[in-house]
C-alpha cells in the first residue's frame, strides 16, 4: 500500500515497535513469536479475540461481500479504493499483464512432468524464477520506489494463468487461453475445470479470493517481509512465501480438511473419528487457529455462501462442524477451537468444481497479493530482519578434538 494521509508515521516500517530490545540487547519471546509485535503496517490487521480483520480501514469481509477482487488488488496497490472508472482499467490492466513469454509457456510442460508426486506450488515457483531471471529482476534495495509496483503486478497477474496451465499440462489435458475480458476468478474457474462457470460459482470463488489477499502477519507473510528487508528481488521474496505456504499448517490445509469429511463418511462417525484422531496425536484440519479466539469471520460468510450455492455437501459440512466442536469441547475443555477458514473454503472450492489439487493454488491465487503489498511496504525499509536465537547446546568452548585415526 502507498502512504496514506492516516498513516502511522515512520521512517523504517517493521523496527523499533512493541517494546523490542534495541542494540545488543536481547529480549526473551514466546515460541513462535506468538502475540509479540514486530512491525508496523497499512495493509491490515487481525484482531482475533473480536473475530474480525480488515485491509486498510474497512472489514475485510464486508469488501468480499461488496467489492470484487480486482478492487481490494487495487487497494493493495494504491492504499485506496478505485472509482468505477479506476475499477475498469485496472482489470484491463492486470488481465493485459497475464500473457506469458512464449519461451515460458514452452517450459511449462517439462516443468509439470518432472518429479513423481506432482504438486503445483513447488512448479509455480520454478516458473517464476525462471520468469524472474529471464526479465531481469532487480533487487528492491537500490531499485527506484516507484518502479516496484510494476514488478508486483506482473507477478500477481501471471500467478493463475501458471498454476492452471501447470495443473493441466501435468493431467495431459488443453490449456485455456488467456481471455482479457474475464475477471480473475471466472478467468480462474475456467483456466482450472476447462468448462464455463455459473455466475454463482464465479461470485463464490471471488468472494472467497477477496476475502483472503492478507491476514496480518501470518508465516508466509513474515517470510516474505524477511526476504524484501534483505534488499532481494520481489520474485525470490514471493517465492520463499510459496514455500511456506506448502505447509499444511499454513495454506495447505483446505484439502486436508475436506479429506476429514471423506474419512467421517456419514454424520454418526464424526464424535468418534475425532477422538481417535485426537488420540492419535494428530491435528482436526479446519478447527482451531493462532489468532483468533472466535469463530473465523472468513468461515462465517463461506458457510453462508456455501448455503447459497446449496448440495448435500454444505449440509453434511454444518452438521459435522457441530459433531467436531461438540467432541473438541469434551477432550480439549477450556480451549478454544473454533472452525476456520480451511474448512469451508474447502467446501465451496468443492462445491465449484475447483479439484482438491488446486485447493490451495487458489488459494495463492488471492495471498500473492497481500504478499507483493507486504514485499513493497517491507522495502521501503532500510534495516535487515535479524532477530536472536537462544543456544541450548553443550557450554563452550571446549578443545577442539584431533582427528581419530
Amino acid at each position: 500500500m502507498t502512504t496514506t494521509d492516516q498513516a502511522v508515521p515512520r521512517t523504517d516500517p517493521g523496527r523499533g515497535v512493541g517494546g523490542a530490545a534495541t542494540g545488543s540487547g536481547t529480549l526473551d519471546v514466546p515460541a513462535g513469536l506468538a502475540g509479540v509485535v514486530v512491525a508496523t503496517t497499512e495493509i491490515g490487521d487481525v484482531r482475533g479475540t473480536e473475530g474480525f480483520y480488515h485491509y486498510g480501514p474497512y472489514s475485510a469481509v464486508e469488501l468480499a461481500q461488496s467489492r470484487s477482487f480486482e478492487d481490494v488488488w487495487f487497494l493493495m496497490v494504491h492504499g485506496r479504493l478505485p472509482d468505477a472508472a479506476e475499477s475498469a482499467s485496472f482489470c484491463a490492466q492486470v488481465a493485459a499483464l497475464r500473457e506469458i513469454p512464449d519461451d515460458l509457456d514452452r517450459l511449462l510442460p517439462t516443468i509439470a512432468a518432472a518429479g513423481q508426486h506432482f504438486h503445483p506450488l513447488p512448479a509455480l515457483r520454478t516458473a517464476l524464477s525462471y520468469l524472474a531471471a529471464r526479465d531481469d529482476t532487480v533487487p528492491l534495495w537500490g531499485s527506484e520506489e516507484a518502479d516496484r509496483p510494476a514488478a508486483a503486478l506482473r507477478v500477481c497477474a501471471v500467478t493463475p494463468v501458471l498454476l492452471s496451465r501447470l495443473h493441466r499440462h501435468r493431467l495431459g489435458l488443453p490449456v485455456v487461453e488467456v481471455d482479457p475480458s474475464l475477471s480473475t476468478a471466472e478467468y480462474w474457474l475456467r483456466a482450472v475445470t476447462g468448462e464455463e462457470p455459473t455466475a454463482a460459482h464465479v461470485a463464490a470463488i471471488g468472494a472467497y479470493l477477496t476475502s483472503t489477499v492478507d491476514h496480518g502477519f501470518n508465516a508466509s507473510t513474515f517470510t516474505a517481509r524477511t526476504v524484501a528487508s534483505a534488499g532481494s528481488d520481489l520474485s525470490s521474496a514471493v517465492c520463499a512465501a510459496i514455500g511456506t505456504f506448502l505447509g499444511p499448517l499454513h495454506g495447505g490445509a483446505p484439502d486436508r480438511a475436506l479429506d476429514g469429511l471423506d474419512e467421517i463418511g456419514s454424520i454418526d462417525r464424526a464424535r468418534d473419528w475425532v477422538h481417535d484422531t485426537v488420540g492419535r496425536g494428530d491435528r482436526i484440519m479446519g478447527f482451531g487457529h493462532a489468532v483468533y479466539r472466535t469463530e473465523d469471520p472468513r468461515a462465517r460468510m463461506l458457510r453462508e455462501i456455501g448455503r447459497g450455492l446449496g448440495g448435500e455437501l454444505i449440509e453434511f459440512a454444518t452438521e459435522v462442524e457441530q459433531q467436531v466442536l461438540a467432541a473438541l469441547a469434551e477432550l480439549k475443555p477450556g480451549r478454544s477451537l473454533p472452525v476456520n477458514v480451511e474448512f469451508y473454503a474447502g467446501v465451496v472450492m468443492e462445491q465449484c468444481g475447483i479439484p482438491r489439487s488446486m485447493f490451495t493454488p487458489t488459494f495463492t491465487v488471492s495471498r500473492v497479493v497481500g504478499w507483493c503489498a507486504h514485499i513493497l511496504e517491507e522495502a521501503r525499509g532500510r534495516k535487515i530482519i535479524r532477530p536472536s536465537a537462544a543456544y541450548i547446546g553443550e557450554p563452550p568452548p571446549i578443545p577442539v578434538p584431533a582427528l581419530s585415526r
